[in-house]
């Protein structure tokens, strides 16, 4: 009877099994922090209260604060998503989402368009351009000139020192325009920060878009990431085609972060962390982590910008520094406990 209890309780924690687990309850947490974001805000629960009485409390909820709540998940999903691919991609658990130049290249783009159109821009194309659609076109170009320096994607060290030097590139050209125009200053600090108080509706449909384009992706290409995670000779002999799917995981990378950060700028450690939080509750394989990390994704930035506003209600907190405080404190705790062990992340 013990032996036959023993292999119940094994069947009923296979990985796939735990695997299903976290993924119902990355699901809950969802739901839950959703309800709680569209609840929280400058006002408190007080529109959620007066929300069947107050035409501008029933605004105020369904027109700011779910579609922010739904958009910080979904930019965080992205993030998520893309640290899971890059980690795997470059066969390294420190690798995360800016790796190819895109932060500093959206950055770019934010900074020439607010000194060339000033901070609040009267015209028509930059208003419907917007500082969203700056930001994702210089994150485009940003890996469009990574890929030109390393000269493809056939070598993965070449391809991360690429991405290392256009970053630094990037980011010092956009010093020099933000030093040349002081006037922008606030808002490119706003935009390093990071927020998602900005979001709407719009936002949310182009970020659900993305999102189901780069997970089908990646779900695609999942096997070409386990089969890079047992080395690249050994990926060959497999006989997977890597350069083709190297460039689709290239794509799939640069969209979803090159999205998440035009919608909510800079965030930090959400596309490092999220991997690593999936991978220290369960192991699988990368059709699962990568599905994992990018729902673990959503529920920490959304959980963060509820933080955000609740912490020091009426005022909030930029998402972006709240969550590389908890990012990276998890991250020392991580090494320690490693270093500890005597094993490394």
């Amino acid at each position: 009877m013990p032996t036959r209890s023993a292999t119940a309780h094994t069947r009923l924690t296979t990985p796939r099994q735990r695997a299903a687990w976290l993924l119902l309850a990355l699901a809950v947490l969802t739901v839950l922090l959703t309800a709680l974001g569209a609840s929280v805000g400058s006002t408190g629960f007080d529109s959620v209260l007066r929300l069947a009485d107050d035409p501008m409390a029933a605004r105020i909820v369904w027109d700011i604060r779910l579609p922010r709540s739904l958009g910080a998940w979904l930019a965080g999903a992205l993030l998520g998503l893309s640290g899971a691919v890059a980690q795997g991609l470059f066969r390294n658990p420190l690798a995360e989402p800016f790796l190819l130049g895109s932060a500093s290249g959206a950055s770019l783009g934010v900074a020439s368009a607010l000194a060339l159109f000033g901070v609040a821009p009267a015209t028509a194309w930059l208003a419907k351009l917007g500082l969203t659609g700056a930001a994702f076109v210089g994150a485009v170009v940003a890996v469009l000139l990574t890929l030109q320096l390393a000269r493809g994607v056939q070598h993965t060290l070449r391809l991360l020192l690429a991405g290392v030097i256009v970053g630094v590139v990037l980011g010092a050209i956009k010093d020099l325009i933000t030093l040349a125009s002081p006037d922008i200053i606030a808002a490119m600090q706003g935009f390093n920060l990071g927020s998602a108080g900005f979001i709407g509706w719009a936002s949310c449909v182009l970020m659900l878009l993305a999102w189901c384009v780069c997970m089908a992706g990646a779900w695609v290409f999942s096997r070409a990431l386990d089969g890079l995670s047992l080395g690249e000779s050994t990926a060959a002999s497999l006989g997977l085609p890597l350069v083709p799917m190297r460039v689709a995981l290239v794509a799939v990378l640069a969209l979803s972060t090159g999205t998440a950060v035009a919608q909510t700028g800079l965030i930090a450690f959400v596309g490092l962390a999220a991997p690593h939080l999936v991978r220290s509750m369960v192991k699988v394989t990368h059709a699962w982590l990568v599905l994992l990390a990018s729902l673990m994704g959503g529920v920490l930035l959304l959980g963060a910008d509820v933080l955000a506003r609740w912490v020091i209600a009426p005022q909030e907190l930029p998402v972006g520094v709240l969550t590389a405080v908890l990012g990276g404190g998890y991250l020392l705790w991580l090494m320690h406990r490693r270093t500890g062990q005597g094993g490394v992340l």
